[in-house]
């Protein structure tokens, strides 16, 4: 049995649950008998919330939309995500990042304006309950930069530094549930190279995805987890960027930056 055999197959056997998500989420592992056991979050669909944007029951199928389509565009910043049977009910599972004894980091700064880090972006300045200044800022790294193009094509609206995670030498990005909607949605903290043009590389992986969705058989199987605006809205802000060929600014009609921003 291999690992998306798993993923799709092994046994869901819940840990615990997050103690801090807003929404269900059961920390787990998958187990099958020829294979070490997988840990994962598993977000059962009823335990979602209900958003006044977003309709009830869907931020599952979105996780799962938004881990096909980094697949399918090669950016390979999002961890494996099935949609599965689960002791409480139906809901995504995703590959859990980091050990659960020692926690995946992430790269976001929020810290005084003395104290950012050589090199990093300053992307928003605040205040502490104090009134001490306080700046969010992010590393200039290529990896962060793709995804932020991630997620101008997802139009992820909840991009906080704590769903962007290091771990050995990857980087990866988690919790895309509020993210591809029909309307303008993008808030993250990922805004340093906002009026930049795109790289040759995430330029590549657009049009690769603008391909892939052309496809027939992947419009039926991203029909199952979107509906059809939101697909036509997916194609359309693909193409843009692609016409554009730079990262996307704020619009000023929405807020930029996701509260709060870790």
């Amino acid at each position: 049995m291999d690992l998306g055999t798993t993923f799709a197959q092994g046994e869901i056997a819940v840990l615990g649950r997050h103690p801090s998500a807003s929404n269900v989420v059961l920390v787990a592992e998958l187990r099958a008998a020829d294979l070490e056991p997988v840990t994962v979050s598993y977000k059962p669909i009823a335990g979602e919330r209900a958003l006044w944007d977003f309709p009830d029951g869907s931020l599952a199928a979105r996780e799962v939309a938004a881990s096909r389509i980094d697949t399918l565009a090669g950016f390979d910043l999002v961890p494996e995500t099935v949609l599965r049977e689960g002791p409480a009910g139906p809901g995504s599972v995703q590959r859990w990042i980091g050990e659960l004894s020692e926690p995946a980091v992430t790269p976001i700064a929020v810290t005084a304006p003395e104290e950012v880090p050589p090199g990093n972006i300053v992307v928003l300045a605040g205040e502490d309950e104090g009134g001490a200044p306080l700046l969010v800022s992010h590393p200039d790294d290529p990896r962060l930069r793709s995804m932020a193009v991630l997620d101008a094509v997802l139009n992820n609206s909840d991009r906080k530094g704590g769903h962007v995670l290091a771990h050995g030498d990857r980087l990866w990005g988690i919790d895309h549930g509020v993210s591809l909607h029909a309307d303008p949605k993008l808030r993250t903290v990922l805004w340093g190279w906002a009026g930049d043009p795109l790289t040759p590389e995430d330029s590549a992986r657009l049009t690769r995805l603008r391909a892939a969705l052309a496809d027939a058989s992947v419009e039926r199987e991203l029909l199952d987890l979107l509906t059809a605006a939101e697909l036509e809205a997916l194609h359309e802000r693909v193409a843009g960027l692609l016409r554009s060929g730079v990262h996307p600014q704020p619009s000023g009609e929405w807020p930029s930056i996701p509260w709060p921003p870790l």
